[in-house]
């Protein structure tokens, strides 16, 4: 079986006694600028089992694997079955200040919280979460079990997190739903970091997203920091802590 054929197979397989399996996945994790955007996708038996899903999702892959011009493919694709009802997916994003203020894993998970909120609020999971950082008291009182859905999340499980979930490491790389939201997430963010790009000439977003390229550096250097840019991550950049060039790029 070919490798991205597997995604589909492994989906069948984590759906078993559910109703449906939610991926999420981020992007702009590693970046020295710009949000991180984080995406969550639906997908059902009937969807995996679909004309679509046999003959098309073959595609799909983890979206560093991928081109840009894939991507957008992909994406549009992915609105249409959205449209459809086939599928069902949200992002959600944290901006440099509250990557400032609650560290770059703190947001991520505020992203990928607000990403899954699109589709059902924790409440619908019950109380087999850990307490949420970010939940009011409103919402740590009002459970009601609603709906029967897996998610599966690209990583280490997240402590402190609304919804249960099972962590899957390479899952972009594993899993159909979970690469379908690291597209999501990825074209997302580099449309964000486009629009950045025109409102922050010179430092070449559109180009490098926001990733510590040698551009990116030549330009920080040339023009000093914007607001868009991520002081802690620049703090260890010139004190020599970081090699962007290990960080995830694209």
């Amino acid at each position: 079986m070919p490798k991205r054929r597997q995604l589909r197979a492994f989906d069948l397989k984590q759906i078993y006694g559910f109703e449906s399996l939610i991926g999420v996945d981020e992007a702009g994790r590693g970046a020295l600028a710009g949000p991180v955007v984080a995406a969550a996708v639906v997908v059902n038996q009937r969807f995996l089992e679909s004309r679509w899903a046999l003959g098309r999702s073959g595609r799909v892959n983890d979206s560093k694997q991928l081109t840009a011009p894939e991507r957008e493919e992909l994406m549009a694709e992915f609105e249409s079955l959205a449209a459809q009802g086939q599928i069902h997916a949200h992002h959600g994003a944290a901006d440099v200040a509250e990557i400032e203020q609650h560290n770059i894993l703190g947001a991520t998970k505020l992203a990928m919280r607000r990403a899954l909120e699109g589709i059902c609020p924790p409440s619908a999971f019950g109380r087999t979460a850990e307490p949420d950082l970010f939940a009011s008291e409103t919402e740590k009182e009002s459970f009601t079990p609603a709906i029967s859905a897996h998610v599966v999340i690209d990583g280490l499980r997240l402590r402190h997190f609304p919804y249960p979930h099972t962590p899957l490491v390479n899952g972009d790389a594993r899993s159909l739903c979970i690469a379908m939201a690291s597209i999501v997430a990825k074209v997302t963010r580099d449309r964000l970091m486009n629009a950045l790009d025109a409102r922050h000439p010179g430092y070449g977003f559109a180009q490098h997203k926001g990733y510590g390229t040698d551009e990116h550096r030549a330009a920080l250097l040339r023009l000093g920091r914007c607001p868009q840019h991520r002081e802690l991550f620049l703090r260890k950049l010139f004190a020599r802590r970081v090699d962007p060039a290990q960080l995830d790029m694209f």
